[in-house]
């Protein structure tokens, strides 16, 4: 009987593998999160660096240089106009946060409202009621918020050095998918991943640039329509719910959750206009500007998304919220050229005739 087997070592080798690396993305987490941030980042603005070059004649260092110089000043003008509002009334609303703290806790908020807005005195009671026996649970979302803040903020370093890190991508061009494609040595495998990175790269950039022409879009839409509308702070609230606008699913349900209670805690008196407003932009979003600037490039189960997006929550909180969809999608573009790549190596004998095609979503 032999000491040694080649087979058991070898599949204990693999799982050490394996562990080596979950032990690596555990450790180097933050690090791995702002390169992938950082790739998104560079897909985002790699059509506006390819088209300066084409247009302007410049070359690719240049044009990342322009680039982030226009960005720079568009950055500097919003500030300059629109965020002395933002500012001013986040100080204003921080100012009125621990008297509104209080006033849940205790349940005393629902006598001010309803006495503003007439309500019984049996529902303003129920109401108080209900804000007190579910205060431990008000406190802990209280919590959660202010922790996922404090995360942010602690991490703020590497927010701000995606765009640095994007650069690199940017200026690399494609050197770093055919550095990949130089390593393969048969012709079979080159195309095979050449062609898998080049669906993940239609992918991923379909992907960024609609989530950004989403919640640009959605951000003027908020802006604006809270204006009109005279809601309380609507700069402030019209910024966050717009900004939030970028996390997928959950994002626009924070929002519209953080401005609805808001507007009522602060004594907004046309509550039911603001409510169909809301739904109203949901569904012009969710059914005619997402179909139209996203397409069908993610071709994702929405049980699917829902799932990626809370397990991604958990797993990683904000961030893996946002990162679960475009992870999910990768995953999906290599399961299926990794399918289409193995049914190829069948042999099919003489007269057998070709072999059956492979049909997404059918198991075999």
């Amino acid at each position: 009987m032999a000491i040694f087997d080649t087979r058991t070592a070898r599949v204990l080798a693999t799982i050490l593998v394996y562990a080596l690396a979950l032990g690596f993305i555990y450790l180097a987490w933050r690090t791995l999160v702002t390169f992938l941030f950082a790739i998104l980042f560079a897909y985002l603005l790699e059509p506006v660096v390819t088209g300066m070059e084409a247009r302007l004649h410049l070359t690719r260092g240049k044009s990342v240089l322009v680039l982030y110089l226009a960005m720079g000043a568009a950055l500097g003008l919003f500030l300059f106009f629109v965020g002395p509002q933002i500012v001013q009334q986040a100080e204003n609303l921080s100012k009125r946060a621990p008297q509104l703290q209080t006033g849940v806790a205790t349940g005393q908020i629902a006598q001010k409202v309803g006495s503003e807005r007439g309500w019984s005195y049996d529902t303003q009671y129920q109401m108080q009621q209900f804000l007190i026996r579910y205060q431990a649970q008000i406190k802990h979302g209280e919590q959660v918020v202010m922790r996922e803040v404090g995360n942010l903020a602690a991490n703020l370093e590497w927010v701000l050095l995606i765009p640095v890190f994007a650069i690199f991508f940017l200026l690399s061009g494609g050197h770093f998918a055919s550095a990949i494609l130089e390593q393969l040595a048969r012709r079979r495998q080159r195309a095979f991943v050449g062609g898998l990175l080049s669906e993940i790269h239609d992918v991923l950039a379909n992907y960024i640039r609609a989530q950004i022409a989403l919640t640009g879009l959605a951000l003027v839409v908020y802006l604006v329509g809270f204006e009109i509308m005279r809601v309380p702070y609507a700069v402030a609230f019209g910024a966050l719910a717009g900004v939030l606008e970028f996390i997928p699913v959950i994002g626009p349900l924070v929002g519209a959750v953080v401005v609805l209670g808001g507007a009522l805690f602060l004594g907004y008196t046309h509550m039911i206009e603001l409510v169909i407003f809301l739904g109203v932009w949901r569904l012009v979003q969710d059914y005619v500007n997402s179909p139209r600037i996203m397409g069908n490039q993610l071709q994702l189960h929405p049980l699917a998304v829902l799932f990626g997006v809370f397990a991604g929550g958990e797993i990683a909180g904000v961030i893996g919220v946002y990162l679960s969809i475009p992870i999910m999608a990768t995953l999906r573009v290599i399961w299926i050229r990794w399918r289409s790549f193995e049914n190829a190596k069948i042999v099919v004998p003489p007269g057998a005739g070709p072999p059956p095609p492979i049909i997404e979503g059918v198991s075999e």
